[in-house]
């Protein structure tokens, strides 16, 4: 154990008690977390700054309104309904399109009406909130995630995770739903975690149930072929995050659609360590060298920085 441990140190890798002092503790003051455990909140935030997220289709905010849920979304092809204030992709709803017979999800399973109105039922209940709270329905436009990752993905969206440290993307993943995660983009339930170099946004290593892997499961494409398109478009929204939310240590769940390009899912302030795995080294050092930086710095000028000095 302690060789692995010595191990892992030389790579820089940062543990929880490390991350939650030195940098949560410090750079993301409190009073600030309302603006991201709620993503109703986020995306409205977001819309006044100008930074791109999937449509909002509309909101249910209690039980009174749960039977017009079939109404808001009769127009839809497909659509999404999360939890606003859901973590870990609990509770999230995925309807591809509707049918005759009902709402079918990705995996082809078909749910009526009633069916609907449960699960939105169940989300104003807190069911799947932080805290069991009451909550409210998000109801959005289902993302079209850019075709040159269907090789990479089974049944659900593939989402790109990046941290940003006092405004500067440090490290990125992208998390690859398999059959293990039920089509979800979820490491805990057996996502595929994809370490990308924020230099280049190729594909650097792989990770499952925190183990290597080299290839999709499902699909047996190689992880090393992997490229994010439009990357530094990409960095340049994570980085605008910062100035977003103001906290200093975040977590900027990204998607690419095929008609919209990159947009924000969600954001996270007590963002996981597994990214560290998947990237094959720690966050340590790419930490220690922004905290050197100074102040005040462009979006523009910090995404220079860190293509050009935090390569893997």
């Amino acid at each position: 154990m302690l060789g692995l441990l010595r191990r892992l140190h030389g790579r820089g890798v940062i543990g929880m008690n490390r991350r939650n002092i030195h940098y949560i503790g410090r750079y993301n003051n409190r009073r600030l977390y309302p603006l991201v455990d709620d993503k109703l909140r986020t995306k409205l935030l977001a819309e006044e700054h100008g930074i791109a997220t999937p449509g909002l289709i509309g909101t249910i905010r209690s039980q009174f309104e749960v039977a017009r849920i079939a109404h808001l979304v009769a127009d839809q092809k497909g659509f999404v309904i999360k939890p606003a204030k859901g973590s870990g992709g609990k509770g999230i709803l995925v309807v591809e399109h509707q049918e005759a017979g009902g709402y079918v999800k990705p995996s082809g399973r078909v749910i009526d009406r009633s069916g609907l109105e449960r699960h939105v039922s169940n989300i104003l209940s807190g069911l799947h909130s932080l805290g069991g709270t009451p909550d409210v329905a998000v109801v959005e436009e289902l993302v079209l995630f850019d075709e040159r990752f269907s090789d990479y993905t089974y049944e659900g969206v593939p989402d790109i995770r990046v941290i940003v440290f006092r405004g500067y993307p440090v490290m990125a993943m992208m998390r690859l739903s398999t059959a293990a995660s039920d089509g979800k983009a979820n490491l805990h339930q057996g996502a595929v975690g994809v370490g990308i170099d924020i230099a280049t946004g190729r594909a650097v290593g792989g990770v499952q149930f925190n183990r290597p892997v080299s290839r999709h499961p499902d699909t047996g494409s190689r992880l090393a072929d992997l490229e994010v398109p439009q990357w530094e478009e990409l960095l340049k929204l994570t980085a605008a995050c910062h100035e977003l939310t103001g906290l200093g240590y975040l977590g900027v769940d990204i998607v690419l659609d095929r008609r919209h390009g990159p947009l924000v899912l969600e954001l996270n302030a007590r963002p996981g360590l597994t990214i560290q795995i998947a990237n094959g080294r720690g966050l340590r050092e790419p930490l220690r060298l922004v905290e050197r930086q100074p102040e005040g710095v462009p979006v523009d000028e910090r995404v220079a920085f860190s293509l050009q000095h935090l390569a893997a």
